[in-house]
């Protein structure tokens, strides 16, 4: 009986750990901003200063340092966004770029688009 017991311990182990494994790779998939420049040299959540020039982001959940590529699902443009926020506070919007970020995704001009965001590291 103890063996079946530990059996069953070591399979519940193995699923919650592929689970988090699996999370890591997963996408999602919403609406992209971009900070305006009064955020420019501002503090961010993370105790970093907010630089408009430097590939950064705001994500709700992901971990500060976090590397997340950002595709455009319109125009398919790419850019690999560090992550030092917290944001965006408005419901429907996945991420909030830096001006650099977004001028990489040719976001400037419309302000929002549909993204798809993959954790790359």
């Amino acid at each position: 009986m103890l063996k079946i017991s530990a059996r069953r311990h070591l399979t519940s182990l193995t699923f919650v750990a592929l689970c988090l494994l699996s999370s890591q790779s997963m996408a999602e998939e919403g609406i992209a901003a971009y900070y305006a420049n009064k955020y420019h040299g501002r503090t961010t959540a993370s105790g970093a200063i907010y630089d408009k020039n430097k590939l950064t982001a705001a994500h709700r959940t992901l971990k500060f340092g976090t590397q997340v590529k950002v595709t455009d699902l319109n125009n398919h443009k790419s850019v690999i966004v560090t992550i030092n926020d917290r944001g965006p506070f408005i419901k429907k919007r996945i991420i909030d770029l830096s001006y650099a970020a977004a001028q990489k995704l040719d976001l400037l001009k419309a302000g929002l688009s549909k993204v798809r965001l993959e954790i790359i590291q």
